[in-house]
């Protein structure tokens, strides 16, 4: 989350639509209670953030609490996927047999 100011969220959105791969558009602008969040000043990761008056709190995605889920799920290791280096094998080319 980060406070933004009312008359520059709209530019924001745009801006940061246009970087899919970097987290992209925001998923939400304005009251925390629509995604659950009961504290805003009670992160669950790192340090609480003013919020001036005239700023609205706009919510990108984050890799960190999808990670937390997985982690939480005591899922099986193979069941998601883990950092580092990773190969699609579908583009990968394979030697004929024999």
């Amino acid at each position: 989350m980060r406070p933004i100011p009312a008359s520059q969220v709209a530019k924001a959105v745009e801006v940061t639509a246009a970087m899919p791969r970097v987290h992209g558009a925001p998923i939400h602008v304005g009251d925390p209670a629509s995604l659950g969040i009961n504290d805003l000043f009670q992160p669950d990761y790192g340090d609480p953030v003013t919020i001036k008056d005239g700023e609205l709190p706009v919510f990108w995605p984050c890799g960190v609490t999808p990670q937390n889920a997985i982690m939480q799920s005591k899922a099986p290791a193979g069941d998601y996927p883990r950092p580092g280096p990773h190969v699609d094998h579908r583009r990968v080319k394979r030697r004929p047999e024999g």
